[in-house]
């Protein structure tokens, strides 16, 4: 029997990384081959006209899971019964602007779109945070929908992670699918820690560490990590633009990996409400190893965290926690 069709907000939908992330999701690459989709497409009215091109796009596509589309400037006719939420509009950095002045515009856009999906969202709407800063703009939305399960609000580290998934699989000269289990910890911004003491590559004579098949401590305590943390600013540098393709596929996995189910034996890195698991601060949205099951995350518990590891975990939670500081006094 056919399935009933799921309802997939994207804000700021006619951007960059929203028109990658669209057909991704009317393909089915988000929630599989066999799940047909209602896309609801968000933007703010200077963009009316660039979104309504990319609405007559997807009808050109002809793409068969693709039930409808919802485009609007309207944030309740945008949040109105989805069941899936990615949130890609906010407001960007411009030179010459303060932290503060960047938190205190997101802040007010995510506060208006919290209420929004918390009043008109269908119930246990998943929620998915990509606009920067992701952390602290996901723990915003969380408080102004309290009536969405804070297990249900997540921000995207899933691009981190498959960059750290990217650099070992060149490293080591093997396909990036027998990488896994590294991990992402703390903010998605340049003092996030990639973790790769866990990570496992899949070899001819079975799954081995990278730490010993990379066998270069110094590459992978230093360069390693700065590479994965400036991944970002490295692209925009070479186009001109930021990361978009890669981002709307991470998006892709994250939710795709939430809702489906993580492989046995593997793990992801998504930004979840922290509940002081490794000693980090309860109350923030923090990047953790999780699995995925029946539509829930869990953080996968009882991993050994050596002495560099600590002083990193605790170096992006201090961060974490200022940002929590700046955002909450914008509110004020």
């Amino acid at each position: 029997m056919a399935k009933e069709p799921v309802r997939v907000l994207v804000t700021g939908a006619a951007g960059q990384i929203g028109y990658a992330l669209v057909p991704m999701i009317a393909r089915g690459v988000m929630l599989g081959a066999d799940q047909p989709v209602i896309l609801h497409m968000l933007d703010i009215p200077p963009a009316a006209e660039a979104l309504n091109g990319v609405k007559m796009e997807l009808v050109d596509a002809a793409f068969p899971l693709l039930k409808g589309v919802v485009a609007t400037t309207d944030v309740v006719e945008a949040c109105t019964g989805v069941n899936i939420a990615v949130m890609v509009g906010g407001f960007p950095r411009k030179e010459g602007m303060e932290r503060k002045d960047v938190m205190s515009k997101n802040v007010s856009i995510y506060k208006a779109q919290a209420s929004a999906l918390e009043k008109h969202a269908a119930a246990n709407c998943k929620v998915l945070v990509v606009a920067n800063p992701a952390n602290t703009n996901a723990l915003i939305l969380k408080e102004f929908a309290p009536s969405i399960p804070e297990k249900n609000i997540t921000c995207l580290t899933r691009l981190d992670h498959n960059r750290a998934l990217g650099q070992i699989s060149e490293r080591v000269n093997v396909p990036v699918s027998e990488v896994k289990n590294v991990i992402i910890w703390g903010n998605h911004s340049s003092t996030q820690y990639p973790d790769v003491n866990h990570a496992t590559v899949k070899t001819p004579s079975g799954e081995k560490p990278v730490r010993q098949l990379v066998n270069d401590d110094a590459w992978l305590n230093a360069e390693f990590i700065t590479t994965v943390q400036q991944r970002g600013a490295a692209i925009i540098k070479a186009r001109k633009l930021s990361s978009a393709l890669s981002a709307a596929s991470s998006a892709c996995d994250h939710i795709r990996d939430w809702v489906l189910g993580t492989p046995e034996g593997t793990w992801v890195s998504m930004g979840v409400y922290s509940d002081g698991s490794y000693n980090v601060p309860a109350g923030l949205i923090y990047s953790f190893p999780v699995t995925c099951q029946n539509g829930e995350w869990k953080i996968v518990q009882g991993l050994q965290i050596d002495g560099l590891s600590r002083k990193k975990l605790d170096l992006t939670a201090e961060e974490l926690s200022e940002e929590k500081a700046l955002a909450y006094s914008c509110l004020s």
